[in-house]
């Protein structure tokens, strides 16, 4: 490794959500380099101080506001790997960074927090659903047209409060989250696939180096993870998206095949895909659900 000295400097937005991630990274860093070899170094983002300052929505966190701040103290060397989740990061990367590694994935659905018992079909008429994400919302619609999806910002814990305010009927958010920060979720409040599809990358985490230091990381990538991954990403960039972008994606790779499921919100309602072909040829997929998608929207 040429940058790194004897203890490595590990970036992470301050969060406790994104603390308990770092912790998740620097347990399988200390695994793979030895105890005591991780600092943990916290840095602010510009996304971070939007979503405190309103966290009721209406300003807009656009693509990349939780990780350049990280981007830039890895390009000036004041950390030695940053922590993302993988959903986060725009997919037009610094040719000076890489990914060094993509953990294994954790849950990738999203949750219903819910007032009202009996999931998604118990909510009333006219629920109030917190959530910003208008690949959430445009999905939310496709199952239930009757339900309003209200903006929301801040933390997860931020949010809860809410929902225990009755501000919100529910709340939409991602299962990994939920689990890394240990709120209990039952498998009946994580919605099914067929009704909620998750951002690109969502559940994984990303270790992001310096172009220089990418080998060294290479035994903990997961490499399942990163074929689905890298497939649901390159469908997003193909329909020239960010992070905003209203698509649900996610591939799966099983005996040799990759799936790739999404559903794009466009001019003309929701569009969904699912298409399946050699894993080692995950740029046909990208390509034929790009091309079904276009037609769909155009």
């Amino acid at each position: 490794m040429s940058t790194v000295a004897t203890t490595l400097r590990l970036g992470t937005r301050g969060s406790r959500l994104a603390i308990a991630q770092a912790h998740e990274a620097a347990t399988a860093l200390v695994r793979l380099l030895g105890q005591g070899s991780v600092e943990m170094i916290e840095i602010r983002t510009k996304g971070d101080a939007i979503s405190e300052r309103r966290p009721a929505g209406h300003l807009v966190v656009g693509d990349g506001q939780f990780t350049g701040e990280l981007e830039r103290a890895l390009l000036e060397r004041r950390i030695d790997v940053a922590v993302h989740s993988l959903k986060d990061l725009p997919t037009a990367s610094n040719p000076e960074l890489r990914l060094g590694a993509i953990l294994e994935r954790g849950d990738p659905r999203d949750c219903l927090l819910s007032r009202h018992a009996g999931g998604l079909d118990g909510l009333p008429f006219g629920a109030r659903i917190g959530t910003s994400s208008v690949r959430r919302a445009a999905q939310l619609a496709a199952a239930r047209v009757d339900l309003v999806a209200r903006h929301i910002r801040g933390n997860v814990d931020t949010r809860l409060l809410r929902l225990e305010a009755s501000e919100y009927d529910a709340l939409l958010l991602a299962a990994a989250g939920l689990d890394r920060l240990g709120v209990p979720v039952s498998e009946d409040d994580r919605l099914s696939l067929e009704v909620m599809l998750p951002a690109p990358g969502q559940g994984a985490l990303a270790l992001q180096v310096r172009a220089d230091d990418v080998a060294m990381l290479a035994a903990l990538d997961h490499g399942p993870t990163r074929v689905s991954v890298e497939t649901e990403r390159a469908l997003l960039r193909a329909l020239g998206g960010g992070c905003l972008a209203p698509l649900g994606a996610l591939a799966e790779v099983a005996d040799g095949h990759l799936r790739l499921r999404a559903a794009y919100e466009g001019r003309n309602g929701l569009t969904r895909v699912d298409l399946s072909g050699p894993a080692d040829h995950p740029g046909d997929i990208v390509a034929e659900a790009t091309a079904r998608i276009r037609e769909a929207t155009a």
